[in-house]
């Protein structure tokens, strides 16, 4: 990836919906993924990333996203969709299933280079945040925490909260970021970010 110039993350389209591990696209591109419980804000985090209003399709309905959605960015990258965790009305039967597919790309997928984490800065670490931080520290693969809706809280709030989820997921501020979809705010950061990861 290096020395092709920045990549171009509104150069973006969609690109299928993957049900089963069988279905993955072939592994030509890196990939980034996105994970977090539903409703934390995953879809308005990618839409303002990529600078559209609704190419990640933001649901009232908790637990829509049923599939990994990959999107093809500027021919050279992909990013990856996850289902969001942590809905308790979704039948146990799909929520094996999404775990099946789930771990299986975490832990397998060669060409997943970083899994973005998002976590709402306005609430205490939540249970299921930290089980999957701590699974993929275990299986060794790069992951990224982002604190979003900071445009909620304060600026003091928004240190003392942040400062409290780096304690509970034992991360250093430098290992994370603070992001507003309202405002875009960390929009850049988290650019640069996965740039290096894509190095």
């Amino acid at each position: 990836m290096s020395g092709q110039g920045a990549i171009n993350y509104t150069k973006i389209s969609f690109l299928d919906s993957v049900y089963k591990a069988t279905r993955l696209p072939a592994p030509d591109f890196p990939e980034i993924a996105f994970a977090g419980r539903s409703n934390v804000g995953k879809s308005s985090l990618m839409n303002t990333l990529v600078q559209r209003r609704n190419l990640v399709k933001v649901s009232s309905k908790p637990g829509k996203t049923q599939s990994l959605n990959y999107f093809l960015v500027d021919e050279r990258l992909y990013l990856v969709d996850l289902p969001g965790y942590g809905y308790a009305k979704v039948p146990k039967a799909m929520q094996d299933a999404w775990q099946e597919l789930i771990s299986g790309y975490l832990e397998r997928r060669d060409s997943l280079r970083c899994v973005v984490v998002i976590v709402d800065l306005r609430h205490e670490i939540k249970v299921q945040d930290l089980e999957l931080v701590n699974w993929l520290r275990s299986v060794g693969r790069p992951y990224l925490l982002v604190y979003t809706k900071k445009d909620k809280l304060s600026r003091n709030q928004q240190h003392k909260q942040a400062a409290a989820l780096d304690a509970g997921f034992g991360v250093a501020p430098s290992d994370r970021l603070l992001f507003s979809s309202k405002t875009g705010e960390g929009r850049e950061e988290l650019i640069n970010i996965l740039d290096r990861f894509l190095i």
